[in-house]
């Protein structure tokens, strides 16, 4: 049985996949620590429609260049993907 913690950390990471950003990578690289993770999860267990947040990944499934404009976590996501489309 998960919980609302684990939903939440598998949106987050759907949500990194989404936008071509690979959180695995990105930790073994050292630019992305759990405690990132963490801070990440807490923020999006706020969301108050994460339903919400499933239908869009689902109708972006074959990536997106953002987030919905909703997300609690745009600017952080959004920065990671410029700094690796930039690379």
């Amino acid at each position: 049985m998960s919980n609302r913690y684990d939903d939440h950390g598998e949106l987050v990471q759907k949500m990194a996949d989404t936008l071509g950003i690979d959180l695995t990578e990105e930790m073994m690289a050292g630019r992305w620590t759990p405690e990132d993770m963490q801070g990440t999860v807490s923020r999006c267990l706020g969301c108050t429609d994460p339903e919400q947040c499933r239908h869009w990944m689902e109708d972006h499934a074959k990536g997106a260049t953002h987030t919905p404009g909703y997300c609690r976590n745009k600017d952080l996501l959004e920065k990671m993907r410029e700094r690796l489309v930039e690379e």
